[in-house]
């Protein structure tokens, strides 16, 4: 999967391996029990908490290359 600031929160929580406690991180646990996250960008997510969505895309980029190499 590729992740960009359009990904679907649940998508990056249901596919990426540590994916979920990257989005715990910056969202807090409230993501976890919201529907949005079906329908809820990394951007949405990002502006929703005041942050900048590229943070968070490169850390969930960085799990995902850590999960490719081992």
């Amino acid at each position: 999967m590729e992740v960009t600031k359009d990904s679907m929160i649940g998508d990056v929580i249901k596919n990426i391996p540590g994916g979920k406690d990257v989005i715990q991180k910056y969202f807090g646990s409230g993501c976890f029990t919201c529907p949005g996250i079906n329908v809820e960008s990394i951007a949405f997510g990002a502006t929703m908490h005041n942050m900048d969505p590229e943070v968070i895309v490169n850390e969930l980029k960085k799990v995902q290359e850590g999960n490719n190499g081992a």
